[in-house]
């Protein structure tokens, strides 16, 4: 029987998962990773529900390395002018790295999460595709996710719905059956991320100036942290015209707005690439994303020089942001990702 290591939120997938898991055989294991220190709901729901279910429950304490791995270079990728991805590092240094170690520990043989994706196998090779409900499809966010790993995780939600999730919740009358999703950052709930660099640094940022598109003064920003690129609201401009953050520098503490067509570009290099198929040697063609909700697009990749990758898509695509992921894929298969360096 495999032993399996479960990460459990408190949330509702994630008990999905286990309830999949247990009724398929496994030797289910229920662990939360403890983030923050207001975690105690979140492990209170997680080993109710693993109580119910006759499962194994530990919290595993990884505060330290979370706001050393993932808190900190947060704050460290805005203030150098990035908009990062932290579900994304967390996933790798985390949820696929520590996690992972911890289940070893514990004798278990595989991991699994509440993720809306799937793992296939074919000839021996596995690889990382999307949900088959591509509307919940989290792939784009497990790209990092180490290609030795693959074999050793499983997506019990993979093939399923939300609505299916929710319902395998409710006919185990789990306590989170009706919970709602979380839709922002873990750490900064409330969506207010400049409240929590504040608190987090200790710091106060300074105002600095808009500039337009030709480098005229139009305004005074809350410091340049505070934006990103294709932001609209809430730059408290009256222009005439609708505008965008469309570039800033930090040196100066200048931010850039501009008309919407101005934040259209084809062409980007990314590096910190981790490929879950060979490496491209030639130039490949695919399909990329360069946000989360985008969809993909066709795109060619070219050979790294120096680890950078450059990927120049067929047709412009709006707001490629510095920090975010692009991520490939052929069919619904994952190829690899890295971060986002520079737009052209």
């Amino acid at each position: 029987m495999e032993k399996v290591l479960i990460g459990m939120s408190g949330g509702v997938d994630s008990s999905a998962a286990a309830c999949i898991l247990q009724a398929e055989g496994y030797n289910c294991i229920g662990a939360t990773m403890q983030l923050h220190d207001d975690a105690a709901q979140q492990i209170c729901d997680a080993q109710a529900v693993c109580h119910r279910m006759g499962m194994e429950f530990t919290v595993l304490n990884m505060q330290d390395s979370f706001r050393t791995l993932v808190q900190q270079q947060f704050v460290d990728a805005y203030e150098s002018g990035l908009t990062p991805n932290p579900c994304v590092v967390c996933n790798k240094h985390l949820k696929f790295g520590l996690f992972w170690e911890a289940a070893q520990h514990l004798g278990c043989d595989a991991i699994a999460t509440g993720h809306y994706a799937r793992i296939g196998c074919e000839n021996g090779v596995y690889t990382l595709k999307k949900a088959a409900d591509e509307s919940k499809d989290q792939s784009y966010f497990l790209y990092c996710i180490p290609a030795s790993l693959l074999s050793h995780i499983r997506f019990p939600l993979g093939e399923l719905t939300k609505a299916e999730a929710r319902a395998i919740a409710e006919k185990h009358d789990l306590i989170n059956a009706k919970k709602k999703d979380s839709q922002d950052i873990c750490f900064v709930p409330d969506g207010d991320y400049m409240n929590f660099l504040r608190s987090f640094t200790g710091k106060e940022y300074a105002c600095g100036a808009y500039l337009d598109m030709d480098g005229k003064v139009v305004g005074t920003h809350k410091g340049a942290v505070a934006y990103t690129i294709g932001q609209r609201k809430g730059l408290g401009l009256a222009m005439g015209a609708p505008v965008y953050v469309c570039s800033k520098d930090m040196a100066a503490n200048t931010v850039t707005v501009g008309p919407n067509e101005a934040l259209f570009s084809a062409v980007l290099e990314a590096a910190d690439w981790n490929w879950l198929s060979p490496a491209p040697t030639v130039p490949l063609r695919c399909m990329a994303k360069a946000r989360s909700r985008m969809t993909e697009q066709p795109a060619t990749v070219y050979p790294a020089e120096n680890g950078v990758y450059r990927v120049e898509f067929d047709e412009p695509q709006r707001a490629i942001t510095p920090g975010q992921a692009v991520v490939l894929y052929e069919g619904d298969t994952v190829l690899g990702g890295g971060t986002i360096t520079e737009v052209i």
